[in-house]
């Protein structure tokens, strides 16, 4: 079944129920509303590096969008983002001319053509009438003749038949084949490949498949509930479902998470099961002394450090909440306030520059700014915005992020480095970097922490945690444990 025939056949949770339709005051709708949406979310994404899931739901409420509609607007915008590479290489070969010459603004039209064509059970002749329809509107009558033209040579064919005139032969050029097949970057095919431990040569990559697989389906929306001001058993009165590995997860199923009253009480909220789980990691390690005082240095926008906060006050720790930039230090003051024993402050200060003594803390969280390649399921756009320069120029920021941390853990305390990206680069290269000009520090084995989680062991003797989306259903986070010795 489509992402779109499930998203229509969805009943109301009982967080609320969808708009049933009735008069609104304003300008009058557009013809087609779904697909003027995606379309002017796919225009930001490209134009201005909007992301999708922040700008699409903004958009739906503006425009009163709800339902059916709604269902229909956010299949096309993330279906389209996430098949882009696949629908650039089948358009490539039904215009004459390269496709970077294709106008901007029409570039999305015919995208989102293609993937109602090949992806979805849109009958072909509205795939093609509506997109044609849309380009009149916001790309003129003579645009929309080219509109027109491209699309019927789409649809031509259907995807099965497409893919073995545009992807290489996988026997020959594997990360090629996937790149196009599963649409990705092939640097980005390579990449993950190596952090699999897989080489071209291993019979087509099988299990990076699986990961550029999950990547294309639709994740879960996981909510936590946070220790002490809700438990799971109040988010499933809403239909969500207890979570595999994380005690406070919980999966929604359907439903606006906005629409819970936890939710909207700050007592839950929306977080991925790893991201609950690294934190969780950092507060079970033992640490020898005291344990009071926590520190969340890259805070923003406040997932772990609402979490952190809350474990915190039942232990009568403090957690300082640590963001470089004001707006999302906002975020974070929201995430962690209630927090039992009010046990969780809020800080705007960069990392590079630490605001607070050396060695003072007993438990530190390091989350650093990364490629986001671990995310590529809730945030497809970012697969095309980044390239192998970001690496490299993150690199530099990660491992003096890391440093600082350690400087601002006391002996016998312990660092938590994660990133939502399995690049090894990001990864284990900065550890290891970290570590050889260090005699002080210990690596501890974090899958020890994480029981409860099968198959996440990864790094020198299994020491790193690596989460996967093919494997765990989660993002692909990474944790690295590092102790501070003592004496």
């Amino acid at each position: 079944m489509s992402e779109q025939s499930r998203s229509q056949n969805r009943r109301p949770s009982r967080g609320g129920e969808p708009h049933q339709g009735g008069r609104r005051s304003g300008p009058p709708q557009p013809r087609d509303p779904a697909r003027r949406v995606a379309y002017d979310v796919l225009r930001a994404v490209e134009q201005r590096d909007a992301y999708a899931n922040l700008l699409l739901p903004v958009l739906l409420n503006e425009r009163g969008i709800h339902g059916r509609d709604a269902a229909l607007a956010t299949e096309l915008t993330y279906g389209t983002l996430r098949r882009q590479g696949t629908y650039d290489a089948i358009l490539q070969t039904c215009v004459d001319r390269t496709l970077a010459s294709v106008d901007a603004e029409v570039l999305p039209l015919l995208r989102m053509g293609s993937h109602q064509l090949l992806s979805t059970n849109i009958p072909p002749h509205a795939a093609v009438g509506e997109s044609v329809a849309l380009a009149r509107k916001v790309v003129g009558h003579h645009r929309s003749r080219f509109v027109n033209a491209i699309l019927r040579k789409v649809s031509a064919r259907d995807l099965d038949a497409w893919l073995p005139i545009v992807a290489p032969e996988r026997d020959r050029d594997p990360s090629g084949y996937l790149s196009v097949v599963h649409s990705h970057p092939r640097w980005v095919v390579k990449e993950l490949a190596r952090a699999l431990g897989e080489r071209a040569k291993d019979a087509g990559l099988p299990r990076t498949e699986e990961l550029l697989e999950a990547h294309n389906e639709r994740p879960k929306v996981t909510l936590v509930a946070k220790p002490g001001r809700s438990k799971v058993a109040d988010l499933e009165e809403y239909g969500a479902e207890p979570g595999r590995y994380s005690p406070f997860a919980a999966y929604l199923p359907e439903g606006d998470p906005g629409a819970i009253l936890e939710v909207r009480q700050n007592r839950a909220a929306v977080q991925d099961e790893a991201s609950q789980l690294v934190a969780l990691a950092l507060t079970r390690v033992g640490v020898h002394g005291e344990d009071a005082r926590w520190l969340d240095m890259c805070a923003g926008p406040g997932g772990k450090a609402g979490l952190l906060a809350s474990l915190a006050g039942r232990r009568d720790a403090r957690l300082v909440a640590s963001e470089l930039q004001p707006a999302r230090a906002g975020l974070v003051a929201g995430a962690v306030r209630r927090a039992p024993r009010d046990a969780g402050r809020a800080i705007a200060a960069d990392g590079t520059r630490p605001a607070w003594r050396p060695g003072v803390f007993d438990r530190v969280l390091v989350d650093v700014p990364c490629t986001g390649l671990g995310a590529l399921r809730r945030r497809p756009e970012s697969r095309w915005r980044r390239g192998p320069e970001n690496v490299t120029e993150l690199a530099p920021l990660q491992r003096e992020l890391l440093v600082n941390a350690v400087a601002a853990v006391r002996p016998g305390g312990v660092v938590a480095y994660v990133t939502c990206s399995p690049h090894l680069d990001e990864t284990d290269t900065i550890v290891q970097g970290v570590l050889a000009e260090r005699d002080d520090l210990e690596l501890l084995r974090a899958p020890d922490h994480l029981d409860e989680v099968p198959d996440l062991a990864a790094g020198p003797e299994g020491r790193y945690a690596q989460f996967w989306p093919h494997v765990h259903g989660t993002d692909a986070m990474f944790l690295a444990l590092l102790r501070c010795k003592v004496g």
